[in-house]
């Protein structure tokens, strides 16, 4: 007799669903109180057809133990393209392309991972209630801060993203050469960070302290009369920033202006006003970079005159990402960061091979731009591209990854579309 066996699975079930079951056999089903096993056949499994003989198992085993068995399907070795030369193999006591010959064994070899859990999403916030597209960052917005804010992180959340990070466009009529709106407590940032942690409690909000989007100068700092940026002025002012954004809720502030001590400082404030538990992402290698250029027009923040070279990092260095680690480290960062990402893939892991600290990473502007372009010109595969991209940021030792990419690379995750 003929009987079509197909590859089964078993599978604990409590009750009999037909969501997680195709076919199960009704009689399996029927009056199914306690925990029983159930066999499943996917449809799309292929048949065999296997002779039975009815044999019990005894008797399969004395004729296994006598020899009389069926000989199995022959393996056959599939043939190179006609003119292949007959070669002698090579002696080699490494083939490294054995554990690369199937799709499961790549798998289960595959050293760096990536997930939603490693992304922060950065969101362009304004005053405005309608989303404004950003012309050279195509899928970005600048959001209005109780409307789109809120359903774009809504979105972000439905894929598994729970961090992100605020910027915001300041109107020009409250920027000043001190950058004052930066610490007032019902500027646009606190109160955006107050509606989201009402909205979505269990988020992660990292925020930016840094005085440009506030500066009627464009500079992270403040500016002398003869266009000297002031170190100490500054850090004075970026600790009542970070202060008031931690008083407003927010769960790790990010000093993005690359001024000497700041770190230690904005700890000292945080601590003697009491938060203690809030947490302070260093951009310890942040460098005078031209990656940044979209960045800027989505904020409006292009310094007024000059360039950021006398604070930024020069892009020629490597060791004084060192000098920067090791002060970030002592002041009590709890994060250090690195931007751009990509073009700095050898900082990332200068800092991950010297620092015992989380390492995040800044996808930045221009990186997430030429992505996009290219896919738009069918130049590059655009999500092939973009995953690539962050799994290389992870490789080099990233652990968190701030990418404008970050709900289309949780949705491909979640293999969605």
């Amino acid at each position: 007799m003929l009987t079509t066996l197909k590859m089964a699975s078993m599978l604990s079930l409590t009750p009999c669903n037909p969501q997680v079951a195709r076919r199960i056999d009704s009689e399996k089903c029927v009056g199914l109180k306690t925990r029983k096993l159930a066999v499943i056949r996917a449809s799309s499994e292929q048949e065999t057809s296997v002779e039975s003989k009815g044999l019990s198992i005894e008797e399969c085993e004395a004729n296994a133990v006598a020899g009389n068995f069926p000989d199995p399907p022959l393996l056959t070795k599939p043939a190179g393209p006609k003119g292949t030369p007959v070669v002698k193999p090579l002696v080699l006591t490494r083939r490294p392309r054995r554990n690369r010959k199937s799709s499961t064994l790549r798998s289960t070899f595959q050293e760096t991972t990536i997930s939603a859990a490693n992304f922060v999403l950065p969101l362009f916030i304004h005053e405005g209630e309608e989303d404004f597209p950003i012309g050279a960052m195509p899928g970005c917005f600048r959001l209005g801060w109780r409307h789109g804010l809120l359903d774009e992180v809504y979105k972000a959340k439905d894929v598994g993203v729970k961090s992100f990070v605020l910027f915001p466009k300041i109107p020009d009529a409250l920027k000043s050469p001190t950058g004052d709106e930066a610490f007032n407590d019902n500027g646009l940032v606190p109160r955006a960070i107050r509606l989201l942690k009402d909205k979505y409690p269990d988020i992660v909000i990292y925020t930016d302290v840094a005085l440009d989007p506030y500066s009627s100068d464009g500079h992270d700092g403040i500016v002398r009369e003869d266009g000297v940026i002031m170190n100490d002025e500054t850090v004075h002012q970026l600790c009542k920033q970070a202060v008031s954004q931690a008083r407003a809720g927010a769960d790790i502030v990010s000093p993005s202006d690359m001024m000497d001590g700041r770190i230690g400082a904005i700890r000292a404030a945080l601590d003697v006003e009491g938060f203690q538990d809030v947490s302070i992402m260093s951009y310890t290698a942040k460098y005078a970079s031209s990656f940044y250029g979209p960045f800027r027009e989505a904020l409006d923040s292009n310094p007024r005159f000059g360039d950021k070279k006398t604070y930024q990092m020069d892009p020629a260095n490597y060791r004084e990402a060192l000098i920067e680690m090791e002060a970030d480290d002592a002041e009590g960062a709890d994060i250090l960061l690195v931007k751009p990402g990509l073009p700095y893939l050898d900082i990332i892991r200068l800092l991950r091979d010297n620092s015992s600290l989380p390492i995040a990473a800044y996808q930045v502007s221009g990186e997430y731009s030429m992505i996009k372009a290219g896919g738009v010109l069918k130049m590059v595969d655009e999500e092939k591209v973009m995953m690539e991209s962050l799994l290389c940021l992870r490789r080099a030792g990233a652990d968190i990854i701030l990418t404008y990419f970050a709900r289309q690379a949780a949705t491909v995750l979640a293999g969605m579309k």
